[in-house]
């Protein structure tokens, strides 16, 4: 029984969540989601995955475009995990009614918990804390493989009522805006041009012009390159200099580099 896992990471969680899952379900292949494409996207796997990390709490862009150019087949058993810092909401709800409006069933959606990137909100947690995490989600991954080789039908995982309406309306009116949230990225005295920035980005957002990387107006607010900027030249705002960065420990910038597509010349 093949499986096909579709992934799109910014920082290395849904990267290690993926490469974890295959490992423990075995005969699956790992696609990075690219950017917007043209024709429709079919794979010959019975087991179809999806796994992203939640954005303001909600899918982000690039998997919804995803979405919407994916082939449908009722056939085959669809899965998915949200990635996320312990509040996931409505976001696999949200997932199943825009598959159901392409007549696919989802046919169990998880929720994995690990460490928050968003740095505006604060710095990486400690590595205890960090460690303490991994080790509940590698649990809760080999539960998740045991479902889908079951292939069972259970009803997304979500959050609490109160914030599944609140965050999820915080989704839909902040959604539009997030594009040209790149206005706040700046950059100090410590960048050497590197232009890891550049060939990490997975929205292809920036450019490196006159020596100094720029920002595009098409972001995704995944923070890969504030994340893993080696000198953390990279700043959101005037309140992240001294906050303490965070990507996967296990996900190196060689795996990121190798999954993420290159920019189109």
């Amino acid at each position: 029984m093949k499986t096909t896992i579709y992934f799109y990471t910014g920082t290395g969680n849904s990267l290690w969540t993926a490469k974890k899952l295959s490992e423990t379900l075995g005969n699956t292949e790992l696609i990075f989601i690219t950017l917007t494409g043209e024709g429709l996207i079919h794979s010959d796997s019975e087991n179809i995955g999806l796994i992203f990390p939640v954005h303001i709490w909600g899918i982000p862009f690039r998997v919804v475009d995803f979405l919407n150019r994916l082939e449908t087949d009722s056939a085959k058993y669809y899965f998915a995990v949200a990635v996320n810092a312990g509040q996931v909401a409505a976001t696999l709800i949200q997932l199943k009614m825009l598959l159901q409006k392409k007549n696919i069933n989802l046919s169990a959606g998880f929720s994995i918990c690990l460490p928050s990137n968003y740095i505006p909100w604060g710095g990486a947690i400690a590595q205890e804390k960090q460690q303490k995490k991994f080790i509940e989600a590698l649990e809760k991954i080999s539960r998740i493989a045991l479902s889908i080789h079951a292939k069972e039908e259970k009803a997304p995982e979500k959050g609490p009522a109160w914030q599944n309406v609140f965050f999820s309306a915080i989704y839909r009116l902040s959604s539009p805006h997030v594009p040209k949230m790149d206005k706040s990225f700046l950059i100090d005295e410590k960048c050497t041009c590197c232009k890891i920035c550049e060939k990490i980005c997975p929205a292809q957002n920036i450019l490196i012009t006159h020596g100094k990387p720029t920002w595009q107006h098409h972001c995704e607010q995944c923070f890969a390159c504030l994340q893993w900027c080696p000198e953390e030249a990279i700043q959101y705002g005037n309140g992240t200099a001294k906050k303490k960065r965070y990507h996967h420990p296990e996900i190196k910038l060689s795996d990121m580099l190798a999954n993420v597509p290159k920019r189109s010349v």
